[in-house]
């Protein structure tokens, strides 16, 4: 029964928005997974902290911790946990279905898992890469020129970018398919389009991020709203009313994923593991990614030095004025607007919390 399901060859491709979170001074973040656990996906290793980053794979997850090191944890069994030395220096992190990716600060790519069809063979020159996205047994590498580069399994032609492959500024893998997001907001498609997944919906135009499930496919707009198109056997096409409000999104294999502007998520589709039930408190969230039939979220934290809002380790005129400049906003605030207590409101209460914290130095 355990290798029908892993035969399925699931992958979702959890993207890159992870990185809006930034490695700040005094700043951390705590993983929450829920669905499908059978192989560990789901337990997060201690300790759950100082997460900037996270990505999910067919059944594993991984994420990116502030000082470059990636944490993989989950079903093992072709070493797609086993990040390779020097497990340092990662900037970014992606999954596939048996494989996983990391990009260096370095612009190289390193590849480690199943590697059957090449896809963990990272086409030379490695170098100046600046995204990378795990598809079912293929993978993307976005190059600093706006190109893309593709590598890994191509039976249905996945791996071949349309002409011209140039002006992308983001992509996404889905099992058999493939997404670039061009600099002019227009999304390409290509490889297998069995369910419609490669045909972008009209107007193809303002399209902010891209994301791929095993056979569906999602653009976010910018305006906030989320377009789904491909396979909705599950209703993973079928998004949630108000479509409005979303800064980010992910795709598992038969669901979907979206992060609100207020930290919470909304989820939709297959729902048979509960990868579509985001736990209590349903908040803070700022990056997810979807797992074959799993979710995951990554929460911020409080900073450990409350009223540092520039992060550069005291709490002073700059972080005053900070606030000041956002007094009065009731909308989408963050810690770093300002917003101390998290209430969504950049009021008195959160002056005050500041000034008692007024010309303190972080430990």
């Amino acid at each position: 029964m355990r290798s029908t399901r892993r035969a399925t060859g699931t992958i979702a491709c959890g993207l890159l928005f992870a990185l809006l979170m930034p490695a700040a001074a005094g700043a951390d973040g705590e993983i929450v997974a829920w669905g499908l656990n059978y192989d560990g996906q789901c337990d997060v290793p201690a300790p759950n902290t100082d997460f900037v980053a996270v990505a999910g794979g067919g059944f594993h997850s991984l994420g990116l911790k502030a000082d470059g090191w990636i944490e993989a944890w989950g079903w093992n069994d072709e070493g797609q946990c086993n990040v390779p030395e020097p497990n340092t220096d990662f900037v970014a992190v992606a999954g596939g279905a048996y494989h996983s990716l990391g990009l260096k600060a370095d612009g190289s790519i390193v590849a480690w898992g199943r590697n059957n069809y090449g896809q963990c063979d990272v086409p030379p020159p490695n170098t100046e890469f600046v995204a990378v996205a795990g598809g079912g047994y293929h993978c993307l590498g976005l190059q600093a020129d706006g190109s893309i580069v593709a590598w890994g399994y191509n039976y249905s032609g996945q791996c071949n970018v349309p002409a011209p492959n140039t002006d992308f500024v983001a992509v996404a893998a889905g099992s058999n398919h493939s997404l670039g997001l061009k600099s002019d907001g227009s999304t390409v498609a290509w490889g297998w389009n069995g369910f419609g997944q490669c045909d972008v919906p009209a107007p193809n135009t303002d399209f902010v991020a891209v994301a791929a499930g095993c056979a569906h496919s999602l653009g976010l707009k910018v305006d906030g709203a989320i377009l789904v198109w491909g396979d909705c056997t599950y209703g993973q096409c079928d998004g949630p009313a108000p479509n409005t409000g979303f800064v980010a999104f992910a795709a598992g294999c038969c669901h979907s994923l979206g992060l609100m502007a207020d930290g919470s998520i909304v989820a939709w589709g297959c729902n048979g593991y509960g990868q579509c039930d985001v736990p209590e408190p349903n908040t803070d969230f700022v990056a997810l990614a979807g797992g074959g039939y799993h979710s995951l979220g990554l929460k911020a934290t409080t900073p450990d030095c409350p009223g540092d809002l520039d992060g550069d380790g005291d709490v002073d005129l700059s972080d005053l004025a900070q606030l000041l400049s956002n007094y009065g906003m009731t909308s989408g605030a963050v810690y770093e607007d300002g917003d101390l207590d998290g209430d969504g409101d950049v009021d008195l209460s959160d002056l005050a919390e500041l000034l008692s914290h007024y010309g303190t130095t972080c430990p």
